[in-house]
C-alpha cells in the first residue's frame, strides 16, 4: 500500500468511527436522556434545556448554535482543523433528527420512557455511559462533536486555561440555566434538575476518560528465546514499534542469552502473542503494564516548554579577546554580545580622548554611526596615586610604541616606582553604551597596590602586578572567576547587565 493510499484508508477509517459513535450519541441522548427531560452539557445538553421550556427543535438549536460558533472558529483556528468537526456537526443534525423520527410516542404525544416510570436515574446511567463512550469514539477517531469544543479550543488558543476547565466551566454554566427556566417547576425541582445535570456530566466524563485510557494503555514484552532473531525480524516488520535487543545472562545456565524488549498498546497484545507462539511455542514472554509511553507511535507529551526569549545582540567594541571573554562571562546567556570581527569591523578606531570615558564614547559612537547597532565600548585605566594617576588613559601604550606591549609597559611601571613606598594604585573601567541613539555611561572601581615582582601566569596587562584590597594574591593568580567578581570592569558590566535587563522590551 503506497503512502497515499494508507492516508486515504485512515481517513476513511476515521469517518466510519466518527460516524458509528455519533449514531450511538443519537441514540443514547434521543432513547435514555431526552424521554425523562434530562439536562446535560454542552451544545446538546443546551439544545435540549430549550426544547424542553419551548418544543423548538432539539436538532434546529443545535445547528444554529454551531453554525455560528464554527464562522468565529474559522478565523480563529483555520479550516484544516475543523474539517472532521464541519462534519460531525451536519451529521448529528441529521442523527438527532431521524432519532426522533422513529422515536416511539405515547398517547399524549410524548416519548415514550423506555424504562418505565420513576426510571429517571437509571435511564440517565445508561444514557450517560453511552454518550460517553461515543465521545470516545469520536475523539479516539480525530474527530470532534463541536460545540463547546471549538469554545475551548478557542479560548485555549489565547489564555492559558486547560480545554478540560473550559469545557466543565461551560458545562456547569449550561446545566446551572435551569434555574432561569419556570417550565422545570418550583426552586427545589429546578435544583433537582441541575443535580442530575451533574450526574450526567460526571458520568459521562467518567466514561469518556475510562475509555480514552484504556484505549492508550500501553504494555512491555520481555521475550527470551532461542529465535530471537526472527522474533525480533517478525515484530519489528509487522508492527509499527520498534524493537529493542537486550544482553542478558542466564544465572542458571551461566549461558549468554538475548532479550526482545518491545512496547506496545494493549489491543495488540493478542496480536504479538500470535506472532511469538508462531515462531517459537516455547518462548518465554513477560507482559506488564505501564504507565505510560509518550513519542512517535504512541501519546504525545503534552508538556509545556518554555521558549527562550530571542536574545539581545550588542556589540562590544572590541577585537581584545581576553576582554570579550571576561564580558560575556559576566553578562551571562541572557545576551548575544558581539565583537568588532562578529560585525565584519577591521578599522583602527582612533583612541585621541584625554580621559578614559572620552576614549569610551568615541569608540562606541564610531561603531553606533557606521554600523547602525546598540553598542558599547569601555576603556580602562591603571591609575597610581605616586604618579598622578598615570598611567590612567595612556595604560595601554605605556612604554610608547604601536603595539599594546604589557611586559614593557609594566616594566616602566616597576622603574618608576622603584624606592618609593606610595604603592597605591586602582584600576578604573568606564563604558559608554548606546541604544537607538541614547548614550549612557558606567563605571568600575578596584582599589589595590603595585607589588615589586610579577606574579601569576593568568590575566592581562597589568594584572600580574596587581594587588586588589581585601586579597594576597594578584589578579594574575586569583583566576577569571574570581577576578570577574571583583574586578574593575565586571563591577562597570554588572551595571551595564542591571540597566539592560531592567531596559528590555
Amino acid at each position: 500500500m503506497t503512502i497515499n493510499h494508507q492516508i486515504i484508508w485512515n481517513e476513511t477509517k476515521d469517518y466510519f468511527s466518527i460516524t458509528l459513535g455519533l449514531v450511538l450519541y443519537a441514540f443514547a441522548f434521543t432513547f435514555f436522556l431526552l424521554p425523562y427531560e434530562i439536562v446535560a452539557g454542552g451544545v446538546t445538553g443546551f439544545s435540549a434545556i430549550i426544547f424542553y421550556a419551548t418544543k423548538f427543535p432539539i436538532e434546529n438549536t443545535y445547528l444554529i448554535i454551531n453554525a455560528s460558533l464554527l464562522i468565529v472558529a474559522l478565523r480563529i483556528l483555520g479550516f484544516k482543523f475543523m474539517v472532521k468537526t464541519i462534519y460531525a456537526i451536519g451529521m448529528l443534525y441529521f442523527l438527532l433528527w431521524l432519532a426522533q423520527e422513529v422515536m416511539p410516542l405515547d398517547e399524549a404525544g410524548k416519548p415514550v420512557k423506555i424504562l418505565g416510570e420513576g426510571q429517571d436515574f437509571m435511564s440517565l446511567i445508561i444514557g450517560c455511559v453511552m454518550t460517553g463512550t461515543s465521545l470516545a469514539i469520536v475523539f479516539l477517531s480525530n474527530g470532534s462533536t463541536g460545540g463547546t469544543d471549538i469554545i475551548a479550543a478557542c479560548v485555549n488558543k489565547y489564555h492559558n486555561f486547560s480545554l478540560g476547565q473550559v469545557l466543565i466551566f461551560v458545562d456547569m454554566l449550561i446545566i446551572g440555566s435551569c434555574f432561569f427556566f419556570p417550565h422545570f417547576g418550583p426552586m427545589i425541582e429546578r435544583a433537582h434538575k441541575v443535580v442530575f445535570g451533574f450526574c450526567t456530566m460526571v458520568i459521562e466524563n467518567f466514561m469518556l476518560d475510562y475509555i480514552m485510557e484504556r484505549r492508550r494503555q500501553s504494555v512491555q514484552f520481555m521475550i527470551f528465546s532461542m529465535k530471537w532473531q526472527e522474533i525480533a525480524n517478525a515484530l519489528g516488520t509487522k508492527t509499527d514499534h520498534g524493537v529493542t535487543i537486550l544482553d542478558g545472562h542466564g544465572w542458571y545456565t551461566g549461558k549468554q542469552r538475548k532479550v526482545v524488549c518491545l512496547l506496545a498498546r494493549k489491543s495488540e497484545s493478542s496480536y504479538i502473542f500470535r506472532l511469538i507462539k508462531m515462531i517459537d511455542p516455547n518462548a518465554f514472554v513477560s507482559q506488564s503494564a505501564v504507565i505510560g509511553v509518550y513519542g512517535e507511535g504512541f501519546d504525545e507529551m503534552k508538556v509545556h516548554i518554555k521558549k527562550d526569549k530571542k536574545k539581545m545582540k550588542i556589540v562590544f567594541a572590541t577585537n581584545n579577546q581576553n576582554k570579550l571573554m571576561e564580558v560575556r562571562k559576566i553578562l551571562g546567556n541572557k545576551f548575544e554580545v558581539q565583537s568588532l570581527e562578529d560585525i565584519g569591523c577591521h578599522d583602527d578606531i582612533p583612541e585621541k580622548g584625554q580621559t578614559l570615558e572620552d576614549n569610551a564614547l568615541l569608540k562606541a559612537q564610531y561603531i553606533y554611526n557606521k554600523y547602525h547597532v546598540d553598542c558599547f565600548a569601555d576603556d580602562t585605566g591603571l591609575e597610581v596615586d605616586a604618579l598622578g594617576g598615570a598611567p590612567g588613559v595612556y595604560s595601554a601604550r605605556y612604554a610608547g610604541g604601536a603595539g599594546h606591549d604589557s611586559n614593557a609597559n609594566m616594566d616602566k611601571l616597576l622603574r618608576e616606582l622603584e624606592n618609593n613606598n606610595n604603592r597605591k594604585a586602582r584600576f578604573r573601567t568606564i563604558i559608554a553604551l548606546i541604544i537607538d541613539g541614547k548614550v549612557t555611561k558606567f563605571e568600575g572601581i578596584v582599589d589595590g597596590e603595585i607589588i615589586t615582582n610579577r606574579r601569576g601566569g593568568e590575566g592581562f596587562g597589568y594584572d600580574p602586578i596587581f594587588l586588589p584590597t581585601g586579597y594576597n594574591k594578584t589578579f594574575a593568580e586569583l583566576g577569571t572567576d574570581v577576578k570577574n567578581q571583583i574586578s574593575h570592569r565586571a563591577r562597570a558590566t554588572q551595571k551595564l547587565a542591571d540597566y539592560l535587563l531592567n531596559n528590555k522590551q
